[in-house]
């Protein structure tokens, strides 16, 4: 199953569409001088900036490309690769039950800010894009993958037991975030924590496929395997 993206636009806090590119840039620079700063975050800009940070990416593409035609300096690289960004991303995402906004990335809630998914993928939007490729492309070759499986009887299993992120947050997103047992969710409840559930125990030649995984909370999780 593929998973489309509804992508959500900030709201802006004045009209820009008669503000220049020169008026923009200045007022980039002006806040950089008043915090004697060789270069500023998008929250350093929101307190004292004129304008809201989002328009720059909109305008220029990118807050980096906006310092950058400000003769400022980048903010620094992040030593984090694009698979711990997809899967804090996933990880928020499910603690929300919905689709994150870039506000919403905050701690604790979220490891990285909306200004480190800008800085890695250019925009909020794309970064949600790209994270939703992923989703689906693996989704794709998970599937692929299990349908070339011949059965073998000489093997327990058809199917490895691990199950990846991308299989997981499928489980996740197709259960909308709630253990299937109890029925909450970490929308509802942060203290709630999902497990995906092999539903016949891989001990007992349960396999890895989705109709054998479900979602299932920490407390429901650990009553189930008391009692296998």
């Amino acid at each position: 199953m593929q998973y489309s993206l509804k992508l959500k636009k900030g709201g802006n806090r004045k009209d820009y569409r008669r503000i220049t590119d020169s008026e923009l840039i200045a007022d980039l620079q002006s806040v950089a001088k008043r915090l004697n700063k060789s270069t500023i975050t998008h929250n350093e800009y929101n307190s004292l900036g004129k304008y809201d940070s989002h328009i720059f990416g909109r305008r220029f593409g990118g807050w980096l490309n906006s310092l950058e035609m400000a003769n400022l300096e980048k903010t620094r690289n992040y030593n984090v690769s694009d698979e711990d960004a997809f899967q804090n991303l996933e990880e928020v995402w499910i603690k929300l039950g919905k689709q994150p906004r870039r506000e919403d990335l905050l701690r604790p809630l979220s490891k990285y800010s909306g200004a480190f998914y800008e800085y890695r993928f250019g925009t909020w939007n794309n970064a949600l894009t790209k994270f939703v490729a992923h989703i689906n492309r693996e989704e794709s070759t998970v599937s692929s993958e299990l349908g070339k499986i011949k059965y073998d009887p000489h093997k327990q299993h058809e199917t490895n037991r691990n199950i990846n992120l991308q299989l997981r947050f499928t489980i996740f997103k197709r259960d909308n975030f709630k253990c299937k047992n109890c029925g909450r969710s970490p929308a509802t409840d942060p203290s709630i924590i999902l497990h995906v559930d092999h539903i016949k125990a891989w001990a007992n030649g349960g396999e890895t496929k989705l109709e054998n995984l479900q979602t299932l909370c920490s407390v429901c999780n650990i009553g189930k395997s008391d009692l296998e």
